[in-house]
């Protein structure tokens, strides 16, 4: 049986870890090479350890791009929470997964904008980061598509390389969204190569345009940083609706 990887902590709000756990189960049950959860509390989580450390090679990297297309093949019927249950966290950030029938609700309306308001009204963001976002709309994020299941939070460090060079994915704000979420997580702070975009592309093609949507995708996950460390990511969170915006 494998080692066992625990975490903790005291005065979690509320649902952090139950959150947790229904993301790594809703990514394992659609195919997904995650840890298994082992026990779950309102302080805590253990899963199974991932003895990490591998090289990302050509192949590791192909092979990850091929399991993410596999990945988001799993749709769901609306927009925001796997279960219903519209709390969530990104990072230690709260973010509000109420479902919604339509990705501009879900993500716009319960997330970007009230996300820019917080930062504004906190003084990280000038008022016409609110006015760029206020005018995002459903057009700015593409063609429709049917909801899928996303890790929700890609960055580099919660995909980890074992040593047969497959990859794992760890803490997950798993919901339905647009699949190009991940995609533009992954361009957001590096670490994923060329050839697991191209794999992924050949796997499972993106609608055209799909470059420009990346400010309006990455919006989120920068505003989150804006209210959890503040600093240069006002800059990039002000640039990204900027340019989401035109």
């Amino acid at each position: 049986m494998s080692e066992a990887f625990s975490k903790s902590r005291a005065g979690a709000p509320p649902l952090f870890f139950d959150r947790e756990a229904l993301g790594l189960r809703a990514l394992a049950a659609a195919g997904a090479r995650v840890p298994a959860v082992r026990e779950v509390s309102d302080e805590g989580i253990t899963i199974d350890r991932v003895e990490s450390g591998g090289h990302r090679t050509a192949a590791s990297e192909e092979a990850f791009g091929r399991e993410l297309a596999a990945l988001h093949r799993t749709t769901g019927e609306r927009y925001g929470s796997i279960d219903g249950e519209p709390t969530a966290y990104l990072g230690d950030c709260p973010v509000d997964l109420t479902p919604c029938d339509s990705l501009a609700e879900s993500w716009l309306e319960r997330r970007v904008v009230p996300l820019t308001r917080e930062c504004v009204q906190r003084g990280q963001l000038d008022a016409s980061s609110l006015a760029d976002a206020e005018r995002l709309t459903a057009e700015h994020l593409g063609p429709v598509e049917a909801p899928t299941l996303v890790h929700g939070d890609l960055w580099a460090g919660n995909r980890l390389v074992d040593e047969r060079g497959r990859s794992w994915l760890i803490d997950p704000c798993a919901h339905y969204a647009h699949r190009e979420v991940d995609l533009a997580m992954m361009q957001l702070f590096g670490g994923f190569s060329g050839r697991a975009f191209a794999a992924y592309t050949e796997d499972l093609p993106l609608a055209d345009g799909w470059e420009l949507r990346v400010p309006a995708f990455q919006s989120v996950p920068l505003l989150v940083h804006v209210l959890l460390f503040g600093g240069g990511y006002a800059v990039q969170a002000a640039e990204a609706l900027r340019t989401a915006a035109c």
